[in-house]
């Protein structure tokens, strides 16, 4: 008697973030190594001072305009970096005995100044800030992540603001930081009815502002897309093909001991590769974590 194979819809609903689907395309592998083998990766200074700065531009609008100044929110540096030390104790055992660590963090009050040089705080009243979106598509597939800003008119029109602690990508990158935005367009459309107006990517790492105004078809084609990117892993963990896709981007990645293009031994997957893939997406919500932008 043949035994029927559990699919993806039996066993739990599929979730996808915008960055691991961002993990996927960019190399099979690596979202292997971050969701079925859940290796650790080393915290970057870099990294860590994106969380901060993007924790500070968030409690920034607690206060009431008139106080949104560099020097209100270059005050909440400190107080940002002790909050993250104790949510990740790790983080603090491995940046504090770095000598660099006060120089990083005086990194963040430049990011900051650059932000007050393109937006006006004083000037703005956020609808939401690190605003968590989930939907469910007509096929089961769970979409959601966090929004860092939305800005609402009186009339309506929405406004997807994110903030990105590196420089402004050349034009061959640029498809997939929109790709991350029109992930959240499309997560707001479904749930609110209605296309957000502008897409903003604010990029404080070269005082640069990227504006997108996407219209259906290009959201219906990101759905379409999400859909074929969850097939593809599903089937990924269904045949145990996590193939890596070599880049530049290798020369930031964690696992080169694992990685056979960089000369290591990848390990078999384990057999419940789509059970882990699955319970992952489904179990552990997303969570704001620390930047990946850099």
């Amino acid at each position: 008697m043949s035994v029927r194979r559990n699919t993806v819809p039996d066993m739990a609903p599929a979730a996808l973030s915008p960055s691991r689907a961002a993990d996927f395309m960019q190399c099979p592998l690596l979202y292997r190594f971050r969701v079925v083998d859940r290796l650790p990766e080393a915290p970057t200074p870099a990294a860590v001072r994106g969380t901060v700065v993007h924790a500070v531009l968030e409690r920034l609008f607690e206060l009431p305009p008139e106080r949104r100044t560099l020097d209100a929110a270059a005050g909440l540096i400190a107080g940002e970096w002790q909050r993250l030390r104790e949510e990740r104790p790790e983080l603090a055992e491995a940046f504090e005995a770095d000598p660099s660590v006060g120089s990083w963090l005086d990194g963040a009050e430049a990011l900051l100044a650059t932000w007050f040089s393109l937006e006006d705080p004083t000037r703005l009243e956020p609808a939401e800030r690190e605003l968590y979106v989930e939907t469910a598509l007509d096929d089961g597939l769970v979409l959601r992540g966090y929004v860092d800003r939305l800005d609402v008119a009186a009339d309506g029109r929405m406004r997807i603001v994110d903030y990105k602690t590196g420089r402004a990508p050349s034009e061959m990158f640029e498809a997939k930081a929109l790709f991350q935005m029109k992930f959240y367009a499309l997560v707001l459309w479904r749930l609110r009815g209605r296309l957000p107006s502008v897409l903003q990517l604010v990029y404080l790492g070269s005082g640069e502002v990227l504006r997108y105004s996407p219209d259906e078809g290009e959201l219906l084609a990101t759905e379409r897309k999400v859909k074929a990117l969850w097939d593809a892993i599903a089937r990924a963990a269904r045949t145990g093909d996590w193939r890596p896709s070599p880049s530049r981007l290798c020369d930031w990645c964690d696992h080169h001991a694992l990685c056979p293009v960089q000369g290591g031994t990848t390990p078999p997957p384990p057999e419940d590769a789509l059970e882990r893939v699955v319970g992952a997406a489904a179990s552990t919500p997303d969570t704001p974590g620390l930047d990946e932008d850099g």
